[in-house]
């Protein structure tokens, strides 16, 4: 008897659930920046996330 082996997530899947979060914690940080105003930590993340998400959109061919 062999013992099923477990399915792998597709690495579509895995992009677009990334590119989801990521796109959502950028959005959260643009609102906190609008409440907080301008401070360079928030900006700087916001930079990374908009970095972070164009990674995704090229490595999934623009299919997030």
């Amino acid at each position: 008897m062999t013992m099923p082996t477990p399915t792998e997530p597709k690495p579509e899947q895995n992009s677009s659930q990334a590119a989801e979060h990521v796109a959502s914690a950028h959005q959260i940080l643009k609102e906190l920046q609008k409440t907080l105003g301008n401070h360079p930590e928030l900006g700087e993340a916001i930079v990374k996330l908009e970095m972070a998400l164009s990674t995704l959109a090229v490595k999934t061919g623009g299919l997030l």
